[in-house]
């Protein structure tokens, strides 16, 4: 049985994924508001890296159709940069979660938050450089993404210097 064509469907794990990561935001800022970076990071990284990996493999490889006509990229065959991007998040996702579940400590995990926030910041350039040239640019979608981007980079850097 072929999978979910619609784009509803990645449209549904987007706006979940976004839920996901705000959770994750929502506590390590408040966790960070009381001084407490390891709490924080940890929330980061179950959450916003975790989560968000593990939901962002499923959008972009498993409903990769789904995804690619939410985007406007459906050239009617398989995507494998899109596949990849998903394996990617797949690796990110299962090892924060693996590091979680593992009590690694708030500098190593600060390094994972750090490669995902350097990883997603190329990704933001590429996407804010690209607005130039789209037909439908979305950009309350690269705003997101960009202050995503930013925050990961920032909490990987707060967690790793300790």
């Amino acid at each position: 049985m072929p999978l979910s064509t619609n784009p509803k469907v990645s449209k549904t794990l987007m706006q979940l994924t976004w839920i996901v990561g705000g959770i994750g935001f929502w506590n390590a800022f408040n966790s960070i508001g009381s001084g407490d970076v390891e709490s924080a990071t940890q929330w980061i990284s179950a959450w916003a890296v975790g989560g968000v990996g593990l939901l962002s493999f499923v959008r972009h490889a498993v409903f990769h159709r789904s995804d690619a006509k939410r985007m406007g990229w459906d050239y009617g065959a398989r995507n494998d940069f899109q596949l990849e991007v998903g394996f990617a998040n797949l690796a990110w996702g299962a090892v924060a979660i693996a590091g979680i579940y593992q009590g690694w400590d708030t500098q190593t995990l600060g390094c994972l938050v750090l490669v995902v926030g350097i990883y997603m910041l190329q990704a933001a350039v590429l996407h804010l450089l690209e607005l130039k040239e789209a037909k439908n640019p979305r950009y309350g979608s690269k705003i997101a993404s960009t202050a995503y981007a930013v925050c990961l980079f920032w909490f990987g850097i707060k967690a790793f210097s300790g």
